[in-house]
């Protein structure tokens, strides 16, 4: 039974209700709190849109920033905002076995702003190879055929090899373990690649997502699981995916947001804004607050707290999403 219950979840990713859609209606196109609570089944986002945004200010305290952002070039932004974290040698020793974790999930180019950009990837793997890393692995279990989803991004790291980037998708690259402290995802299968890392790097796009609202570091964890089916239906998703954070914790946070699928995520096609932006942190708790305070979202500005498992993350400790009361450090490049 259990095995036929994963089956018919596998690739289910978007449910059948048309979640962005709904969040576009929620966040200020007529339908009321209750209504999408009812429509969604307790989906995202637990505010609406009518609280004002509190727009954190950059504080430009000397020293190690929490957060750091960087605007430009991508590849340059990339190895900028690590540097101002102390450098990827601050994440990865000599002989570390390293894996990342971008977003492959969708067949598409890069333009859709479906999957993280090759480029992003590219210069992460370059700084971890220069900081000694043993072993370095590019990851995803993707929602369509694997081949296809990590082309780009395989492309682009032929030049360290052709055994960095996958597309994990069978059963036996995947472990069964206990998720120690979870409110309702007790177990799940996790790659057996990450298990046995020593670093775990997230590397997510910025982009939408019906029922979550967005998906940034924290939603992206899902796609080291097997079974993802079953926090859709099964559990509430913003709860499973903070129990699933609590156990797959990044050492370093690099969000891709030099383009932004803002509406219909996370396939798309929806609006993709350029921002040329990126944003990395050890928090991933701040990191993804911090893509939900500055980029756009369904025509619309939002406030961390008003994504419901950022907000789960914050309360249970596994990071902070205060903004405010934090170091932004911001550089143009």
């Amino acid at each position: 039974m259990k095995r036929n219950a994963r089956g018919a979840w596998r690739g289910k990713e978007s449910v059948s209700v048309d979640t962005g859609t709904l969040w576009e209606a929620f966040l200020g196109r007529g339908v009321t709190r209750r209504e999408f609570f009812r429509l969604s089944s307790g989906a995202a986002i637990a505010l609406g849109a009518g609280a004002p945004l509190v727009v954190p200010g950059v504080v430009s305290a000397g020293g190690v920033p929490d957060v750091a952002v960087v605007t430009g070039n991508a590849a340059r932004a990339v190895r900028a905002a690590v540097s101002m974290l102390g450098g990827m040698s601050s994440f990865v020793k000599k002989g570390d076995k390293v894996v990342i974790k971008p977003n492959m999930s969708f067949a598409q180019g890069p333009a859709s702003a479906t999957n993280t950009s090759p480029e992003v990837v590219r210069e992460l793997v370059a700084m971890c190879r220069e900081a000694g890393a043993s072993k370095v692995r590019v990851l995803d279990h993707p929602l369509r055929p694997g081949g296809l989803c990590v082309k780009d991004i395989r492309d682009a790291c032929l030049v360290f090899g052709g055994d960095l980037v996958h597309a994990l998708e069978e059963e036996s690259f995947y472990r069964e373990a206990t998720l120690p402290g979870a409110k309702t995802l007790r177990r799940t299968e996790v790659m057996k690649d990450v298990l046995e890392a020593d670093v775990l790097i997230a590397a997510p796009v910025a982009k939408s997502h019906g029922s979550t609202g967005v998906s940034l570091s924290m939603k992206g964890m899902m796609g080291l699981v097997y079974s993802r089916g079953v926090m859709h239906f099964l559990h509430d998703l913003s709860t499973a995916v903070v129990d699933l954070a609590s156990f797959l914790k990044p050492k370093l946070v690099v969000i891709d947001g030099s383009l932004v699928l803002s509406t219909r995520g996370p396939g798309g096609p929806g609006k993709v804004i350029r921002a040329d932006t990126v944003i990395a942190s050890k928090d991933m708790v701040a990191a993804d607050a911090q893509a939900v305070s500055m980029f756009e979202w369904y025509g619309q500005r939002m406030e961390p707290r008003q994504v419901k498992h950022s907000r789960l993350a914050h309360e249970r400790g596994l990071g902070r999403m205060d903004l405010g009361a934090l170091n932004i450090g911001k550089k143009n490049v």
